[in-house]
């Protein structure tokens, strides 16, 4: 029998939730489709462990309700997004601050009302109810001053400023969630924090909560990350709600691969080497095909493209904790305004999906961004006793999950919208082609798949013989 001519009209090289949404469109639109992933499971950063009946995530990214692409991409109809309690809790001077957008606010001038009304609102707010006493006990972990640890007392307000600086601050974040993207990405381009002290805002409300929370985003502590990305980041903020997969960060790839058809995707597969008609496997040799997409992180790409740039990363460092004494912070997202410690961000994620930690545990993510400090656990734990105010010698440290290269950096001049054509018959897409965002990678993986359809769809041939392309300074 003689060989076909090719075993796929196109082959994708990669099974993160790039990759995985172009398989989706290509599929859909009766492409025949194979995803090769070397790993043997799909995500990629995207990926959960499993200790002990708790699910911990690699990188810990944030979602948000608001992001276009969750609700465009196939397969993720049966997905539950659990979001966090609204706007996020901020740790200053010894206190808790809840801080956000209002809710039900639909315009800039209705955002500018109910803001003055918080900020003329009774300063205190009774503490939250308990499920258990929080016991007040020395903190022993060295380096602490031993004395009792109090829980944080919870106000609305500050550290945001003055009431006119609330209202200006959240008649911004309502225009955002009103602003078309294309508008945001054609504004005049600064690093983040440059940008902020521009339009207006006092340093007190941008250290206080903007760039704790963009931090949280974008994991650039720094705001060295594009205006135009950083406002992209704001407006999913500002027009819905943070929220975490069910089940841990796995479950999103997941739901995309089984809604595929059956035998799309392999993974334990290994890619050498692509040209414009071919994979080259080291396990099952050569794979012919139409066009090959090339959808893994950054450097894997670059590896396979021979030219392409590779961007410079932000590292992440996630430590999971699990006590049985839960604090009173909720399923709330705690940021440090103070920048008091290693900790960006932390959260009680058990609170927010039970299923990610066993019956009777809770379940501490703390996000360290940068570097890490040499001790990391002990200094990790000094700060957790000061955000919630509580002991933590007693926690249980379950991981820690360091990655260099966690998240591409989008430092100005970037171009959101990277070409995804390098040239017929070869493409490539993931977050660092867009934004660094899931919602960045979903969004390139569908430019990828419009881009393979509209050259298949052209009637001439998609490439000539040529063994390897090399992308210039793509």
């Amino acid at each position: 029998m003689l060989e076909p001519a090719y075993q796929a009209d196109v082959v994708v090289v990669g099974a993160g939730i790039a990759g995985l949404a172009a398989a989706q469109r290509l599929t859909s639109a009766g492409v025949t489709t194979t995803v090769l992933e070397a790993a043997h499971t799909v995500g990629g950063r995207m990926a959960t462990e499993k200790v002990d009946g708790f699910r911990l995530d690699r990188i810990g990214q944030l979602l948000s309700t608001a992001y276009p692409e969750l609700r465009r991409t196939p397969g993720l109809d049966g997905l539950a997004l659990l979001p966090f309690a609204p706007g996020v809790l901020l740790h200053s001077e010894g206190r808790h601050h809840h801080a956000g957008a209002p809710s039900g606010v639909r315009s800039a001038r209705g955002a500018l009302h109910a803001v003055r009304a918080l900020a003329s609102a009774p300063r205190s707010m009774p503490a939250p109810r308990r499920s258990m006493p929080a016991p007040r006990r020395t903190v022993n972990a060295p380096g602490t001053s031993g004395r009792p640890a109090a829980a944080p007392r919870t106000r609305a307000g500050a550290p945001l400023g003055t009431a006119v600086d609330q209202a200006r601050l959240g008649a911004a974040l309502a225009r955002l969630a009103h602003t078309p993207a294309e508008r945001l990405l054609a504004r005049p381009e600064l690093p983040a924090a440059r940008a902020l002290a521009a339009r207006g805002l006092p340093a007190r409300t941008i250290d206080g909560f903007l760039r704790p929370l963009l931090a949280a985003l974008l994991y650039d502590p720094d705001l060295t990350t594009s205006s135009r990305c950083a406002d992209l980041a704001l407006r999913a903020f500002a027009g819905g709600r943070l929220a975490l997969p069910e089940g841990g960060a796995e479950a999103l790839p997941e739901h995309m691969a089984r809604s595929l058809p059956p035998g799309t995707v392999h993974t334990g597969v290994r890619v050498t080497s692509v040209a414009t008609n071919a994979v080259t496997t080291a396990e099952h040799g050569v794979i012919r095909c139409r066009a090959v997409l090339v959808a893994t992180d950054a450097r894997a790409a670059a590896g396979l493209l021979p030219g392409l740039r590779v961007p410079d990363f932000h590292p992440v460092t996630v430590v999971h904790h699990t006590t049985d004494e839960p604090t009173t912070t909720g399923a709330a997202l705690l940021l440090d305004a103070d920048r008091g410690g290693p900790v960006a961000h932390t959260a009680q994620v058990s609170q927010v999906d039970p299923s990610r930690a066993p019956a009777g545990r809770t379940l501490v993510s703390s996000t360290v961004l940068g570097p890490p400090p040499p001790d990391l656990d002990t200094a990790v734990r000094i700060h957790l006793s000061r955000l919630y105010g509580t002991p933590t010698t007693r926690w249980e440290t379950l991981a820690v999950h360091h990655t260099p290269e966690a998240v591409p950096a989008m430092r100005p001049p970037h171009d959101p919208r990277r070409p995804v054509r390098l040239l017929a018959g070869l493409y490539v897409c993931g977050d660092h082609r867009d934004t660094s965002t899931a919602q960045g990678a979903l969004h390139s993986g569908h430019r990828a798949s419009a881009a393979i359809l509209r050259d298949l769809g052209a009637g001439r041939p998609m490439h000539s013989a040529e063994p390897t392309a090399t992308a210039h300074a793509a």
